[in-house]
């Protein structure tokens, strides 16, 4: 299947303030069907935002017909540009994890699957990813409705409940409060099917903490599955400066998860046939 990709900046609005945030766009596409319709996905970043990693992600999923829309993060603090992956990257995303809000990672998610509902090739059936920091906001994003599946990659600070501003991680099983906003305290929302994937050797987010996020969605009479694979590290997805982390066998185990889940719960319509004879186009 072939792909097409663009960019569109949506308005947000969130604590008063404003911002235009960039929506990467993977589109599948099938020569002689120009009606052809997809499921959407939406794909989140880790903290570094839309790197190649991260859309050579997005083009395997809509290699297999889901439209990704891969919403940049950081708009609150800066442009849709990718972070490196060295020391000053990392520590600037890690800083703007923690200062952007809840109601502004909130109000991204409902935005971007706003964007991908106003296509007209879209369905209407609605898949969420991603990986580390986007591991959690695929989770997140899923306490809104119109969300039917989450794969999310070994997602960070769910178990700490130290996504967005805190004073520090909280690893109780009880809420701090009643109206607690924290992912973990809010998943009885949860409506759709989810899959988690992690390593057992991932040490942002420890045995302790996956037993808690594992018990937190019996409780909450969440459909999922929850997968640890013995070898894997943190980030282990990554194909570009993983730290010696990245495994491509365990990578191509997770995807299969994905398929099989956005396969059975999403659905894929062509529309009508045109009839027309497409040239190939000889080019290299």
């Amino acid at each position: 299947m072939l792909i097409k990709e663009s960019h569109a900046d949506v308005k947000t609005v969130a604590n008063g303030k404003e911002t235009l945030m960039r929506i990467f766009l993977f589109h599948p596409t099938i020569p002689g069907y120009p009606n052809a319709r997809f499921p959407g996905v939406v794909l989140f970043s880790e903290i570094y935002q839309v790197t190649g990693p991260v859309a050579r992600f997005a083009r395997q999923i809509a290699g297999q017909g889901y439209i990704v829309a891969a919403p940049s993060s950081y708009h609150d603090f800066t442009g849709p540009e990718a972070l490196a992956y060295d020391v000053p990257g990392t520590d600037q995303g890690n800083d703007w994890k923690v200062a952007k809000t809840l109601e502004s990672y909130d109000e991204d998610s409902y935005k971007t699957v706003d964007y991908l509902l106003t296509l007209p090739t879209c369905t209407g059936r609605i898949g969420t990813t991603g990986m580390c920091l986007g591991g959690h906001l695929a989770l997140r994003a899923s306490l809104d409705p119109r969300i039917t599946a989450c794969v999310g990659y070994f997602a960070t600070d769910v178990h700490s409940r130290t996504l967005g501003p805190n004073t520090g991680p909280n690893i109780s099983s009880t809420p701090p409060s009643p109206d607690s906003n924290h992912t973990i305290d809010r998943l009885s929302s949860l409506k759709g099917e989810v899959a988690l994937l992690f390593g057992l050797k991932d040490t942002h987010v420890p045995d302790a903490g996956r037993d808690l996020i594992r018990l937190k969605l019996r409780e909450a009479g969440v459909v999922f599955s929850f997968h640890e694979f013995a070898w894997a590290q943190h980030a282990f997805i990554r194909d570009e400066l993983s730290k010696g982390r990245y495994d491509p066998a365990i990578t191509k185990a997770c995807f299969e998860v994905l398929l099989e889940l956005f396969g059975r719960v999403l659905k894929t319509d062509l529309g009508e046939a045109d009839g027309k004879v497409h040239k190939v186009e000889h080019v290299c």
